[in-house]
């Protein structure tokens, strides 16, 4: 048997001790590591980040959580499109422009008759499933990628963003 020096016993013993302190200190430098504010835009121009806001919230409106406006869904969707989905700016750029051109405004400019209206249209295209795809990863990523701030998509499902799982009281006491 390995005898365990006295300089190695009390350290274990002191993180041991102090192993709650150290979670708590761990769970606040994670917290405080997510983003604030939003990040400004890197691909899209203020007209064309309202026109996706808006369609956004349309998929995944507003409730006492927050929808896909609340959550910054947008900044996720731009940011995807500056790094991995970087194939689909051109479809982006495309979809709003014919838009603009049909209606004769911006899709944020429309009424909330004609957004629904349009955003029923357009489910017939293939840039639907594209922007549908991007406003559900924007709504429940990890905040530091862009999305879900405030933690709206979380909340929406009850997910609780801890660097620890604590099993409930009495889990492993329960019968099987």
């Amino acid at each position: 048997m390995e005898q365990v020096s006295r300089r190695i016993f009390l350290n274990s013993a002191w993180v041991a001790a102090n192993l709650p302190a150290i979670a708590a200190a761990q769970q606040h430098a994670h917290e405080a590591s997510l983003p604030l504010v939003p990040p400004r835009f890197e691909f899209f121009t203020a007209d064309q980040a309202k026109d996706v806001d808006a369609m956004a919230e349309l998929i995944i409106p507003a409730d006492k959580t927050g929808g896909a406006h609340e959550a910054h869904v947008v900044y996720f969707i731009d940011r995807a499109l500056m790094t991995f989905e970087a194939d689909k700016k051109h479809r982006y750029n495309k979809t709003l422009e014919q838009l603009r051109a049909k209606y004769g405004k911006f899709f944020w400019q429309l009424s909330a008759a004609e957004q629904a209206a349009a955003l029923s249209v357009l489910e017939k295209d293939p840039f639907f499933e594209i922007l549908r795809t991007h406003t559900v990863m924007g709504y429940f990523t990890h905040p530091q990628y862009g999305g879900n701030f405030n933690l709206a998509g979380w909340k929406t499902i009850g997910f609780e963003d801890k660097f620890f799982f604590t099993p409930p009281f009495g889990y492993y006491d329960a019968e099987k």
